[in-house]
């Protein structure tokens, strides 16, 4: 009886550590604008979604009452009123990393120009946005003539500005992100950084040993819990282990499993019709499957569409001639297999052995064709 006391007593103790305390974040400031704001905003979201509040001026003074058990990367925003003939509202926004406790905010002329107190959290974004403004500043420009060649319609040229992105990016993550996390890991946003760090797509090996080094208080928080569940499951899909078994409909209500595909080389290929750059990637992998589903390579597509779009579904299928098999449940981002291979963007894709192993992920364009070149 007095094992299962204590037992409970523990279970009891466990519960109430995990509950989250609704910590307040108080924020007071005054504003000084050439032209009259007429409101503010400040809202900022997380894995349960977003959590906002609203303030009214007075006398220039303004004050904010918002819930956050950690730091937190939050935005506000002030509405202006529109030019004289016209009737659009128009909008200033800056990032604001909060914390619990009173943050004070002095504004004059543009939110570009506020000076913040009083939030460890926000002193440490600003060091952060010295190592990642370099790289922010040239992707802005690339950017810009991305657009202006896609406008033009320049294929070639908008190739090779997307692959200098591709590369600014990843020079960003090693030159920003790691270094500031191999000087900072007990920084108030070390966890923030990190999962910039970690993308999309976990590398747990590389991860893990980092999000360890975090502070206690930062991983027993709602996000790190969440990012460690993260972590867990990227080991589950990295390259050298087996491929987790599911069973989904096909486009004719049909269960299929993946491992009735086991013997030949499988493309897992994640993707939906309403994702732009998954139907740009179609006609590569179109071409990859022509080329090698005579020498035991197929593909099995798993959609995210959403519950009531199977015909956009059925419609891009045909329209971008893909004949291989295809799965979903039509739950959107809450696709179960989604869901179990830890998949928040897309295109996103794992190449398995005969066996079920992964041995490659999110191969795109030639890099795919090179891979099964070496495979077959």
């Amino acid at each position: 009886m007095k094992k299962r006391q204590i037992l409970l007593s523990l279970l009891a103790v466990l519960f109430l550590f995990f509950i989250p305390i609704d910590k307040q974040v108080k924020i007071k400031g005054s504003i000084d604008f050439v032209e009259p704001v007429q409101k503010l905003y400040i809202s900022y979201t997380n894995e349960e979604g977003t959590v906002s509040d609203t303030a009214e001026l007075k006398n220039n003074k303004f004050k904010f009452e918002i819930k956050a058990n950690e730091p937190v990367l939050a935005y506000m925003t002030a509405r202006l009123k529109p030019l004289e003939g016209q009737t659009r509202y128009r909008y200033q926004k800056i990032p604001i990393f909060l914390e619990p406790g009173t943050i004070k905010i002095t504004i004059k002329d543009s939110l570009k120009f506020a000076i913040i107190s009083g939030s460890k959290a926000h002193d440490a974004f600003i060091e952060l946005n010295k190592l990642q403004s370099p790289f922010d500043i040239r992707n802005q420009e690339l950017r810009r003539k991305s657009i202006e060649l896609s406008q033009e319609k320049k294929e070639d040229e908008l190739r090779k500005i997307t692959e200098e992105m591709e590369k600014l990016d990843e020079e960003k993550r090693e030159k920003a992100y790691h270094v500031y996390l191999e000087n900072n890991i007990t920084s108030p946003i070390a966890l923030y950084v990190l999962k910039l760090y970690a993308g999309y797509d976990i590398d747990a090996k590389l991860i893990e040993p980092y999000f360890e080094k975090l502070a206690v208080s930062a991983k027993r928080s709602q996000s790190g819990v969440f990012f460690k569940d993260q972590i867990e499951t990227a080991k589950k899909t990295g390259v050298g282990v087996y491929a987790m078994n599911f069973s989904q409909p096909d486009t004719l209500g049909n269960v299929v499993s993946l491992s009735s595909f086991k013997g030949k080389y499988v493309l897992l290929d994640f993707w939906a019709s309403w994702c732009g750059p998954c139907r740009a990637e179609n006609p590569g992998l179109v071409k990859s499957f022509k080329n090698y589903k005579d020498k035991n390579f197929t593909v099995l597509s798993v959609s995210l569409d959403r519950p009531d779009k199977k015909q956009a579904w059925l419609d891009a299928i045909h329209k971008d001639g893909l004949t291989w098999t295809h799965v979903s449940d039509l739950n959107f981002w809450d696709n179960a297999v989604a869901k179990q291979y830890g998949i928040r963007a897309i295109p996103q894709n794992l190449l398995l052995d005969p066996t079920g192993k992964i041995i490659a992920k999110n191969l795109h364009g030639d890099e795919l064709d090179k891979k099964l070149k070496s495979v077959l």
